[in-house]
């Protein structure tokens, strides 16, 4: 079992910044990867970005390349999501995920869901 609480989201204008945290729990976590998804009103979840907890592996959506950075923070338990250059189409609730670190890429294998953070980005 894999424990999931999103924390950072907010408000901010286009071309800003926020930084997305996801704290995690449970005695395997060394064994799963961490994924970042959104959703958008009216749209479906979508992929954002995933990392094994290792480190070994960080995969990301093409919409997001060069602008969104995760990361880890082994002692702290927690994957980050640095979100740069933000622009409207990013608005969405931001959720991470966990699944086995060799399904990492298998997005619809994500199954341990965090509660979700609202992120707007306005004009």
């Amino acid at each position: 079992q894999v424990q999931l609480v999103e924390s950072g989201g907010g408000l901010v204008q286009a071309g800003g910044s926020l930084r997305l945290s996801c704290a995690a729990s449970g005695s395997t976590i060394s064994t799963y990867a961490v994924g970042w998804f959104r959703q958008a009103p009216g749209k479906e979840r979508e992929f954002v970005a995933a990392i094994i907890w290792s480190g070994s592996s960080i995969n990301y959506a093409d919409s997001v390349k060069g602008r969104f950075t995760i990361s880890r923070d082994n002692a702290k338990n927690t994957v980050y999501l640095q979100m740069n250059s933000l622009n409207l189409e990013d608005t969405a609730v931001y959720y991470c995920a966990a699944t086995p670190a060799y399904l990492y890429l298998r997005t619809q294998t994500y199954n341990f869901w965090g509660q979700g953070t609202q992120v707007t980005v306005s004009s």
